[in-house]
């Protein structure tokens, strides 16, 4: 399987240990294969009942083709997934829950950091230093987070001789908690800087400096890495497994998304023949991709903060490389409309030949949750199930709720409802029980990060002074 850049007309292509550390392409654009491979019916029978790591291996392999070998690999997906890092292991790591009629939680959260980010960044930190012992090299990344993807990358290349990760994080807008993983993981191969603005410029800064060639050669572990959307596709497929009563059925999932890399990872799935009807994208307040889907404009506005701040987006990075299957691959037309985009912030989508109905063809749909809706959510599923949501998993059941028909709903537990407590608290009236590791979290960790403007060359000289 050959992967191309979005905005390469050329489409030269590489291979998936050529794009494994290097994040974006050299003109900008995302990753992406020049052709599925597809599932058979029978192959996907075959992972029916298996545990997680088994499935992960199965879907794995077919985005790999062989570009890790097959025991390697087997290697380190049993690692990444074994019971000291995902509580219980085994066929619990996604374990899904139903909580009324044909609506489902698939909880992936149970990793050390209790966000859905642990799902790819424990395998991708483990394939990335694998790669690099096999070159005999080291990499230097530079990432953005407005929320879990920090901690999470952080967790999972903390003590590899080859990597060093400068992770960028909005200085408002994260919880408490947040920081405070982030915090506690700062030292030896880790840098936390905390960028005076929005999760936006944090993005638009690690975007920019990777365009520098003084730069050029930073890793990346967002969403931009096609290994993590690779890695986060094989939860699709176990959720899917757990609900259908038989293969081929079809199956909804609901996905509360911001960036857009876990609902494409849910694409892809469904590209390499996974039986997915729609892929239902919940937003908060932040709606760019919930107007998007609905109007087939893409118009960027400041983004607000909200009580689920890991969604606070105003650009998602990962609908470049929707926007370039919609087109018909055409790289072209692609950067056309990503550079018309980043000039004015406002491009649609008609005026490049392509109408709205694309998305929905592609089983797109799409809605939004306010505070009160996400408050109302967690109210009602604690009340029918005794189960306590994070707030980002309830825009997903709130939009779910308002979509479900005809097949069962599988929403994505994105978080550990501890990360987001005086949410919990104003819905409930009190605070989720802490695993033991976080009992005290807060009060053990201060500091962590250097603080800077959104200012590049300030980055620049914070990264010159710490480069391998």
């Amino acid at each position: 399987m050959k992967l191309i850049s979005t905005r390469d007309t050329a489409r030269a292509s590489s291979s998936y240990a050529d794009v494994l550390l290097a994040g974006l392409a050299p003109d900008g654009g995302l990753y992406i294969p020049q052709e599925f491979p597809v599932f058979s019916r029978d192959e996907l029978q075959a992972l029916a009942g298996a545990p997680y790591a088994n499935i992960a291996f199965g879907v794995k392999r077919k985005l790999v083709d062989g570009a890790i070998p097959d025991d390697v690999l087997k290697k380190l997906i049993n690692a990444a997934y074994a019971p000291e890092i995902f509580e219980g292991g085994g066929s619990t790591v996604t374990p899904v829950t139903e909580i009324a009629r044909d609506l489902y939680l698939q909880n992936l959260s149970l990793g050390p950091t209790a966000s859905f980010k642990d799902m790819a960044m424990q395998l991708l930190s483990r394939e990335m230093e694998y790669q690099l012992g096999a070159e005999d090299q080291r990499l230097f990344i530079l990432g953005a987070t407005s929320g879990d993807t920090g901690s999470a990358a952080e967790a999972g290349v903390t003590g590899m001789n080859r990597i060093r990760l400068c992770m960028l994080s909005p200085e408002e807008g994260m919880s408490a908690f947040q920081k405070a993983q982030m915090g506690a993981l700062s030292g030896d191969n880790i840098f936390n800087v905390s960028i005076r603005g929005r999760f936006d410029d944090c993005q638009d800064l690690v975007k920019a400096v990777k365009q520098d060639s003084e730069f050029a050669t930073l890793g990346a572990v967002n969403s931009i890495n096609w290994g993590r959307i690779a890695a986060q596709t094989a939860y699709y497929f176990a959720g899917y497994l757990s609900v259908a009563k038989k293969i081929g059925d079809p199956v909804d999932f609901a996905v509360p998304s911001g960036n857009f890399g876990n609902a494409f990872s849910g694409y892809v799935a469904k590209k390499i023949g996974l039986p997915i009807r729609r892929i239902i994208i919940a937003t908060n307040e932040n709606n760019i991709l919930d107007r998007l889907f609905k109007t087939g404009v893409y118009e960027a506005k400041q983004a607000s903060v909200t009580s689920s701040p890991s969604m606070d987006i105003s650009k998602a990075s990962n609908y470049e490389r929707l926007f370039f299957e919609v087109s018909g691959q055409d790289a072209e037309k692609t950067q056309e409309y990503i550079n018309a985009f980043a000039k004015i912030g406002r491009v649609d989508m008609r005026d490049f030949g392509l109408e709205p109905k694309a998305f929905a063809d592609r089983g797109f749909v799409s809605g939004t949750s306010t505070h009160a809706d996400r408050i109302l959510a967690i109210q009602t599923v604690y009340k029918e199930s005794k189960i306590i949501i994070d707030p980002h998993t309830a825009d997903g059941v709130h939009v779910a709720r308002e979509l479900q028909s005809e097949v069962p709903m599988i929403c994505m537990a994105t978080a550990l409802p501890v990360k987001f407590e005086d949410t919990i608290r104003e819905a409930l009236g009190f605070v989720p029980d802490r695993p033991t590791r976080f009992k005290t979290l807060e009060q053990e960790v201060s500091g962590g990060f250097t603080v800077l403007d959104a200012d590049i060359e300030q980055l620049k000289k914070f990264l010159r002074e710490r480069l391998f």
